[in-house]
């Protein structure tokens, strides 16, 4: 854990926390060193120790602030909404706009997990699952509402998350769409997945000539004037 330090040097601290962030998020947990994130901060390698006990104690505190705050913050957004619809439009949005703006703390999050020790992997892992149960709690309730069609609520939960996490894969702020517009789409596929709506029609195949007729024989080519 983060000692506990006076105003100044919780301002330090949180400059050594930002840094990290960017440092792990550039070079992986296990090739940054203690010197880099030193030297980004400007302090000398042996005064981090007045700051985080280690570099373990450093990536356990960005991981965890950020499931807290992403916890945090899904329930406010959530809170006194009864409809499951609605909830469920609501946390889509949610989380699509925080990992749009969080791009490098969420795949700190789901990338260095790996990286932590038991003992700090179980607390992060019980704090994914209750944003999971969020979700789940929602599917569940649209669910028994009649609303949703949903058989398997848990694995419905994980592909809806997956789906949504993955938005960090290929977003860039400035791109042809809207966060908005990016929101948008990505609910209605998640709406229309819950809620049994129609599939997208394949393309229809070209139509064979009936079978007592001969296929008109095309021109070898195209007179010049008609070709494209």
């Amino acid at each position: 854990m983060a000692r506990t330090i006076g105003s100044n040097g919780a301002r330090t601290a949180e400059a050594i926390r930002q840094a990290g962030v960017k440092l792990i998020y550039k070079h992986g947990y296990e090739a940054m060193s203690l010197r880099q994130l030193a030297a980004e901060v400007g302090l000398q390698s042996g005064s981090l120790y007045k700051y985080f006990d280690n570099k373990q104690t450093l990536l356990f505190d960005i991981v965890r602030d950020h499931m807290e705050d992403l916890l945090g913050k899904a329930e406010a957004d959530l809170a006194g909404i009864e409809d499951p619809l609605a909830r469920l439009r609501v946390f889509c949005a949610f989380h699509l706009r925080y990992h749009m703006t969080r791009l490098a703390h969420v795949f700190i999050a789901n990338m260095e997990i790996r990286s932590l020790d038991e003992a700090h992997r179980a607390v992060v892992v019980g704090l994914r699952r209750r944003y999971e149960g969020l979700l789940e709690g929602i599917l569940r309730q649209g669910a028994a509402q009649g609303v949703f069609e949903v058989r398997e609520p848990k694995v419905a939960t994980y592909a809806i998350i997956s789906m949504l996490t993955g938005i960090c894969m290929w977003y860039l702020p400035g791109g042809r769409l809207s966060q908005d517009e990016i929101v948008d789409t990505y609910t209605a596929l998640v709406i229309g997945g819950v809620t049994g709506g129609a599939p997208l029609q394949p393309l229809a195949a070209p139509a064979e000539p009936p079978v007592h007729e001969k296929p008109t024989r095309r021109p070898a080519s195209l007179p010049k004037a008609a070709r494209t």
